[in-house]
């Protein structure tokens, strides 16, 4: 693993064990959200439990954002962002695939709540088709 890759772990204070580097390896450069099931095909010689703490972990300090798409798979993104707008934005989830896309430029929006209501969590997501599966 890179000094760059070590840092972004330390930057976020994750101590880089060997298993941690190895799930952010695996989970760095994607683009589309993904479960824990994936990097499990990807890597087989890993825990499933080692790979699901890590994941976790990551998403507890703001390196990856979990993602409830209906599936019934808790699915996880890369947050991108700079600041805390990784967390607001829409995502869209194939009916068709199954895939999974964060929509990093569309901003899920304000919802007005009565007087009394305080939100915890936000999501939002958009079902249908992708490009991929809406052409022919």
């Amino acid at each position: 693993m890179s000094d760059e890759m070590c840092k972004i772990l330390l930057d976020h204070g994750i101590k880089p064990t060997a298993v941690r580097r190895r799930v952010w390896g695996a989970v760095e450069h994607r683009m589309k959200a993904f479960a824990l099931s994936d990097l499990e095909d990807e890597m087989p010689e890993m825990d499933r439990s080692s790979i699901f703490r890590s994941l976790r972990l990551f998403a507890s300090h703001q390196l990856l954002h979990e993602i409830d798409d209906g599936t019934g798979k808790q699915k996880y993104c890369r947050c991108r962002c700079e600041d805390d707008g990784h967390l607001n934005h829409i995502h869209f989830s194939c009916v068709r695939c199954g895939r999974t896309y964060c929509l990093m430029d569309y901003t899920i929006p304000r919802v007005d709540l009565p007087e009394g209501f305080v939100p915890d969590d936000i999501e939002y997501v958009v079902k249908g088709l992708c490009p991929s599966c809406s052409k022919g």
